[in-house]
């Protein structure tokens, strides 16, 4: 059996890598509870959000426009904690996860202002996709490179040709391809700092 078969067979069960990605799907479930108040005051919204609801910024991310769309992003979050949550604790990954939410939305506020109304997790999870995939490099792991070159070849076709109409069908609503890309971007930019941090930590010791 190979390293990587073994990575993916040890499942991080520890409350300190269960706790982040059980709360996403706690609030996830919570947001979906309560609509229609939810969506009412937590969409993100371009318009209310340029009116000064920043926290649309943040909110919008934890709801879905129906149950399949929901249990979408959580079966992706469930995938993403078995491929890389031993990497987390609590606090790394709820940042992270609060870098690539309000992120995701100042790209689609600043370059995307077509985009008026949005909701969905699946921007953050490329996010998380990307930073997953360098952890696993950084750790020796090819397939860190097999993922890291999916995902970058998955964001460039839909930006080139669009997405799914069966997901779209499937959640009631367009994909939002540039959540999708502004999130990716985001996970760029996160490991770039996590690069960047190990070559100052590696200097400092040397």
């Amino acid at each position: 059996m190979s390293s990587s078969s073994i990575k993916m067979l040890n499942l991080p069960f520890q409350k300190q890598h269960l706790t982040g990605p059980l709360t996403v799907i706690a609030l996830s479930i919570l947001m979906a509870l309560v609509e229609p108040f939810s969506s009412h005051w937590f969409a993100y919204k371009f318009d209310d959000i340029a009116d000064g609801q920043w926290w649309r910024l943040l909110s919008g991310h934890f709801l879905h426009t129906n149950t399949y769309h929901l249990l979408l992003n959580i079966l992706g979050a469930v995938l993403l904690w078995a491929l890389h949550g031993h990497y987390y604790r609590t606090a790394g990954y709820l940042g992270i996860i609060l870098f690539l939410c309000i992120s995701t939305s100042i790209g689609i506020y600043i370059y995307a202002p077509q985009l008026k109304w949005y909701v969905g997790f699946s921007g953050v999870l490329h996010g998380l996709f990307v930073v997953g995939a360098y952890l696993d490099i950084k750790h020796h792991f090819k397939t860190g490179w097999v993922m890291l070159a999916g995902i970058t070849a998955k964001v460039l076709n839909e930006q080139l040709y669009g997405a799914s109409g069966e997901v779209a069908k499937l959640i009631d609503a367009n994909v939002a391809i540039d959540a999708h890309l502004f999130g990716s971007l985001a996970g760029l930019i996160i490991i770039l700092a996590l690069f960047l941090k190990h070559k100052l930590i590696t200097a400092n010791i040397t």
